[in-house]
C-alpha cells in the first residue's frame, strides 16, 4: 500500500486527486493539507509514502515545504505539482529535494503511474532534461565536502549518472551486476545526503565534476 498526502490550497483539487487515486487499491490518501506549514506538520506525523505537493500555496509555498521536509529528515517523497510549465520551477523542484514534477492537469493514469514511480524510489525526470536544467540555471560552482567520502566504485557511478545512464547500462560500462550497481547508488546517495538521482545529477554538475556538454573533469 502506497500511503499518499495531498498538499493543496483548493478543495476541489484535493478531492479531485483523492477521487483518481483511491480507485486503485495500492494506493490510499492518508491526509490532505490546505497550506504548506500543514504539510510539512502531517507528513512529520503521517508518515506518507509520497507527498503531492502545489507549488503556491499559502502559510508557506511548496518549494519551502519540500525543503523543510528534506532537512527534518522525511523519507516521503515529494511530487511537485504546478499550473505553471516553466524551467525555473522544475530546477528549483530538484534543488529543493522533490523527486518529480507533474502539472496539475496531468491526465488520471498519469498521475497514478507518477506516485507509484516516485514510491519506489526512482526519479520521475530523464537524467536528459535534468542535465539540460543543471546546465541552464546554475550559477557557478558548489562546494561538495561529502565527495570525499565516495570510493572510488561510487565516484564512477555518480559520473555514470550524470550522464543519464540507467542501473543496467552502469553495470555494463563497469563490470558490475545490476544489485551491485544498486548498491553502490544507495550508498552514494547516502554518504552526498540527497534522496535520489534527480539530486545527484545536480550535485555532478554543479560540484564541476561534470562539466556543460557532457565533459568529465579528471578526478
Amino acid at each position: 500500500m502506497i500511503r499518499v498526502l495531498i498538499a493543496d490550497d483548493q478543495s476541489l483539487v484535493r478531492g479531485g486527486f483523492r477521487m483518481i487515486l483511491e480507485a486503485h487499491d495500492d494506493l490510499r490518501v492518508v491526509g490532505e493539507a490546505e497550506d504548506g506549514r500543514a504539510a510539512v506538520r502531517q507528513a512529520l506525523e503521517l508518515h506518507p509514502d509520497v507527498i503531492l505537493m502545489d507549488v503556491r500555496m499559502p502559510e508557506l509555498d511548496g518549494l519551502a515545504a519540500t525543503r523543510e521536509l528534506a532537512r527534518a529528515g522525511s523519507p516521503a517523497r515529494v511530487l511537485i505539482l504546478t499550473t505553471f510549465d516553466l524551467d525555473e520551477y522544475v530546477y528549483e523542484a530538484m534543488k529543493a529535494g522533490a523527486s518529480g514534477f507533474l502539472l496539475k492537469d496531468v491526465d488520471p493514469p498519469d498521475l497514478v503511474h507518477a506516485v507509484r514511480v516516485i514510491s519506489r524510489g526512482d526519479a520521475l525526470l530523464a537524467p536528459q532534461v535534468t542535465r539540460r536544467l543543471v546546465e541552464r540555471f546554475m550559477h557557478g560552482r558548489q562546494e561538495w565536502p561529502q565527495l570525499a567520502e565516495l570510493t572510488a566504485r561510487e565516484r564512477d557511478v555518480l559520473l555514470a549518472i550524470a550522464r543519464g545512464r540507467s542501473n543496467a547500462e552502469i553495470g555494463a560500462e563497469l563490470y558490475l551486476s545490476e544489485g551491485t550497481v544498486k548498491t553502490h547508488v544507495t550508498r552514494m546517495l547516502q554518504k552526498l545526503g540527497i534522496r535520489d538521482r534527480v539530486q545527484a545529477v545536480v550535485v555532478a554538475y554543479e560540484s564541476g565534476l561534470v562539466t556543460p556538454g557532457e565533459g568529465v573533469l579528471d578526478p
